[in-house]
C-alpha cells in the first residue's frame, strides 16, 4: 500500500544504529506476543496472510513511533476483536467475561510441536509465463489503496528477470481472503543506479520477487 508502512527506499529517518549482541526479545511480553500469534493461528481463530494487511492499517504516527511488538501487539488486538475471539470490555479488565470460559488454547505438549517457520509459499498450480530469466521488464507503476508486496521504490523501474521463483497466491488478494490467484513470481535484478540514480555504486543490484502481474516488458 501507499503509506509509511513502505518504508524501503525513504529517505530521512535518521542513519541506522545496530544493538550490540541485540537480544531476541527486550522483554519477556515480546516473546508472548509472537507465542499468541502462533497458536492463534495454529487454531484458526485469525488468519495469518491477513496480518500485514491489519499492521498496514495502524495509524502512522504508531506505527512508526512504537517498537517492533508493539506494533505486533497492536495488530493482533485489532484481529482478536474483528473476529470475535474478544471483547474491548474483556481487554480492559484482563479476563474473559463468563465465568468459567476457556482460557488455555493449546497445551504446551501441543504448543511444542507448531513448526518455527513460516510455511512454504508456493502453491500447486498450472500457470502460464509471460516471461523467462533474461527478459528485460519494468515495475508497473501501481498505486494500490490496499496491500501489495510491489515496493514502491521499484515502480516504473527497469530490470532484467533472474530466475523463476514459483507460483504463489497473489498477496494483494490472498491477504483478504478474497481469492488465491495463483501466479507466477520471479527474481528481478534491478542496479542500484536504476533504482537510486548516478550517485550509487555501478557494481550494487537489488533482487526482488515479484508476481507476474507487477511487471510489463521494458
Amino acid at each position: 500500500m501507499n503509506g509509511v508502512h513502505d518504508l524501503g527506499g525513504m529517505q530521512g529517518f535518521g542513519p541506522v544504529h545496530p544493538e550490540v549482541n541485540e537480544p531476541v526479545f527486550h522483554a519477556p511480553w515480546e516473546g508472548r506476543v509472537i507465542a499468541i500469534r502462533r497458536v492463534l493461528g495454529a487454531i484458526g481463530k485469525v488468519r495469518p496472510s491477513g496480518f500485514r494487511p491489519t499492521l498496514e492499517g495502524l495509524p502512522p504516527a504508531d506505527y512508526l513511533s512504537h517498537s517492533y511488538y508493539h506494533n505486533w501487539l497492536d495488530g493482533l488486538v485489532h484481529q482478536l476483536l474483528e473476529a470475535g475471539v474478544v471483547t474491548l470490555e474483556e481487554l480492559a479488565v484482563g479476563h474473559p467475561a463468563k465465568a468459567g470460559a476457556p482460557v488455555v488454547a493449546m497445551k504446551p505438549a501441543d504448543a511444542v510441536t507448531l513448526p518455527f517457520r513460516i510455511p512454504p509459499a508456493l502453491v500447486k498450480a498450472n500457470v502460464m509465463r509471460r516471461f523467462k530469466p533474461g527478459d528485460h521488464v519494468r515495475a508497473r507503476n501501481l498505486n494500490p489503496t490496499g496491500h501489495t508486496r510491489l515496493p514502491r521504490y521499484v515502480r516504473g523501474k527497469a530490470g532484467v528477470i533472474a530466475e523463476n521463483r514459483g507460483v504463489q497466491a497473489l498477496a494483494d488478494t490472498n491477504a483478504y481472503g478474497r481469492a488465491e490467484n495463483a501466479r507466477a513470481v520471479y527474481a528481478v535484478r534491478f542496479t542500484a543506479r536504476e533504482l537510486w540514480g548516478h550517485d550509487a555504486s555501478s557494481r550494487d543490484a537489488v533482487y526482488v520477487d515479484l508476481w507476474e502481474d507487477y511487471l510489463e516488458h521494458a
